[in-house]
């Protein structure tokens, strides 16, 4: 792989791993916005993949183009000045809400698969993200660069193993008793809430790289990786039944279908929630560090001990009730991304 290649595949690695956090890694997130809805959901996986293609990339080139420094900047841009005041507030408390149940998620990992305290797996993670951290942007690159690979590689082998042990593809097309709102509302809503969160790695990074192909290509690359592990992560998903109470449930299929690769896709699941929570810590202490002057250590610190507060309430019902609340509040974003031209 030349070194051009190997610079759009680190773009793509950062855009699918700021997207695949704790929700995603764990299929908890999928689950509730997309599995359980039946065919409905494969179809909305399907439109959400063509989402996160087109404006994914859109959102990176309008960032060059006019130099946009950070989310705030963006929306200012998006939004107008006046009104972007009112959507940066809510945003950053998106970002640390969501920062949280990346904390959660990871310490839910930890309690539920490996039998460990909840409370020690999250002080662990918070130690690891400040040493990758103190790295700044390349941090960020390098390890999203080995994990994301490995991510896509598992969920496309659970998957495969899913169809020939389990029910085949017959079930895919299953029609839910009762279809609400919500099942049509889930593919935008989803990725509104991602592409309005990824904006506070995908906006500096695209300023930083400042490279219009390589940008375009790695972004396009991003979107077409997230639809194929949205996919991927739904076959899996659905060929097992009873998964609404569990928190973890991709970690459930690959030890109920291959128990050999569990351990090894438990730390995959780890390296996901650990990307898009140093990704997302990133963007809130670049904004930190623009409002306050503080050192950046010091605002990680902050943030991560935060985050282990929010991390307090059960994984679970975070994912459950934040997250299409989230959804629903960005929908405006997703609307004016779509019509606003470059």
């Amino acid at each position: 792989m030349n070194k051009q290649w190997m610079s759009v595949f680190q773009v793509a690695a950062v855009y699918v791993g700021t997207v695949i956090g704790a929700g995603f890694a764990t299929g908890k997130e999928i689950y509730e916005f997309f599995t359980q809805y039946g065919l409905y959901g494969l179809l909305g996986i399907i439109l959400a993949g063509y989402i996160f293609i087109r404006l994914g990339t859109k959102m990176m080139m309008i960032a060059l183009k006019h130099d946009l420094k950070n989310y705030m900047e963006f929306n200012a841009w998006l939004f107008g000045s006046r009104l972007a005041i009112f959507i940066n507030a809510i945003f950053m408390i998106m970002l640390i809400g969501v920062t949280g149940v990346m904390m959660a998620g990871a310490g839910g990992l930890f309690e539920e698969q490996l039998g460990f305290s909840k409370m020690g797996g999250m002080v662990f993670t918070a130690f690891l993200a400040v040493v990758v951290m103190s790295w700044g942007i390349h941090g960020l690159l390098s390890i999203n660069t080995f994990v994301v690979p490995a991510m896509v590689m598992f969920n496309i082998i659970l998957m495969i193993i899913s169809l020939f042990t389990l029910k085949g593809v017959g079930h895919l097309l299953n029609m839910p008793d009762m279809v609400s709102v919500k099942a049509f509302l889930s593919p935008f809503s989803y990725t509104a809430f991602n592409l309005a969160l990824t904006q506070a790695v995908l906006v500096p990074l695209a300023t930083e790289i400042g490279d219009e192909k390589l940008i375009k290509r790695g972004a396009n690359l991003g979107g077409i990786l997230l639809a194929l592990v949205l996919l991927s992560c739904h076959i899996s998903l659905s060929s097992v039944n009873g998964l609404a109470d569990i928190n973890i449930p991709t970690a459930y299929v690959m030890k109920t279908v291959a128990p050999f690769l569990y351990g090894l896709y438990l730390f995959i699941i780890f390296g996901e929630i650990f990307t898009s929570l140093i990704g997302n810590a990133f963007g809130l202490e670049r904004q930190l560090k623009k409002v306050t002057g503080l050192p950046s250590w010091s605002l990680y610190v902050f943030i991560l001990s935060f985050c282990l507060l929010i991390g307090q309430i059960d994984y679970g019902p975070l994912i459950s009730y934040l997250y299409p609340l989230f959804g629903y509040i960005s929908l405006s974003f997703l609307i004016l991304l779509m019509i606003k031209k470059e």
